[in-house]
């Protein structure tokens, strides 16, 4: 008879997530060794391997996938009696898990998320940047409870509700070729020198996506963690930037650079909240929706 307590299926469910047992075991907050000896320990009670391996990381097996979907299950339901309960013992309200794409994480969560976890302490957010269509399929096996993702991207069967409008312009620095274009098509962007953010953020593999489509690549010169840093090094005519609107206007306020339009359709950025089912959220889950959905951000 085999058992596996919750700290053995936290940790699979995080390698299997991480698709690296060292990557796993940092999530999970585990020593490598401890970590790799307890997955060997469970696939010795279980009888079977639980993950293949491999020289690129880990997959499941056959058995592996089975026991991720009920580690899931069984973790959301730990997660949701922890939370009922926490009232009780003065404890944590709950965890939540967010995933969300580069614009959403830098333009709007910060405010939004900020009042949130002032107005209620006890309640913890784990905020992670993907791409917008990996939310989706993220959000729709159970690894996260809330997804924000582009509007322009299919959702299938989540329930989805509006969060904000943006959409990406070009910064130019004043004296650029394109400083006093109204609007350019991104094609015609690729033919200049770019700052953007570091190659592994989800916006800048989305712009790369983009530009792969169009059998191109983008000649990025240099790579910065912030949307201001990219109009400093704009403004000093390194190169072009594609950043949101909202965030350019702001930077303009402090920085010489000019705003063009981004004429491509992909551009706009309706931004979607995306979840499973919110009758089925735990109690400070829904909350959180209820302030994102709020207009100001403030309820």
């Amino acid at each position: 008879m085999f058992h596996f307590d919750l700290k053995d299926l936290n940790l699979f469910r995080h390698v299997v997530e991480a698709g690296s047992i060292t990557a796993g075991a940092e999530r999970a907050h585990l020593a490598l060794a401890a970590a790799s000896a307890r997955i060997r320990a469970m696939e010795g009670h279980l009888g079977a391997a639980l993950l293949l391996r491999g020289r690129s990381g880990v997959t499941p097996t056959a058995a592996g996938r089975i026991l991720l979907q009920h580690a899931r299950t069984m973790l959301t339901q730990a997660e949701r009696m922890r939370e009922d309960l926490g009232a009780f013992a003065g404890g944590s309200a709950g965890e939540i898990r967010l995933l969300s794409n580069t614009n959403a994480i830098l333009e709007f969560l910060p405010d939004a998320l900020g009042a949130f976890l002032s107005a209620h302490p006890r309640i913890s957010v784990v905020l992670e940047e993907r791409l917008s269509d990996e939310i989706v399929g993220l959000v729709a096996e159970g690894v996260a409870d809330i997804g924000i993702v582009a509007g322009t991207v299919q959702t299938g069967a989540l329930e989805t509700f509006p969060f904000r409008s943006d959409r990406f312009v070009v910064v130019t620095g004043p004296s650029h070729p394109l400083a006093e274009r109204d609007g350019v098509d991104f094609a015609e962007v690729l033919d200049h020198d770019l700052v953007g953010l570091d190659r592994s953020s989800a916006l800048q593999r989305f712009l790369s996506a983009k530009a792969a489509a169009l059998g191109r690549t983008i000649r990025l010169r240099v790579q910065l963690r912030s949307f201001d840093g990219v109009c400093r090094l704009v403004e000093a005519g390194v190169g072009l930037g594609i950043i949101p609107e909202t965030t350019a206007r702001r930077a303009q306020k402090s920085a010489a650079i000019r705003i063009v339009a981004l004429a491509d359709p992909w551009a706009a950025r309706d931004l979607t909240i995306c979840l499973r089912g919110y009758a089925s959220l735990s109690p400070s889950t829904k909350m959180l929706v209820d302030h994102l959905r709020a207009p100001d951000g403030s309820r």
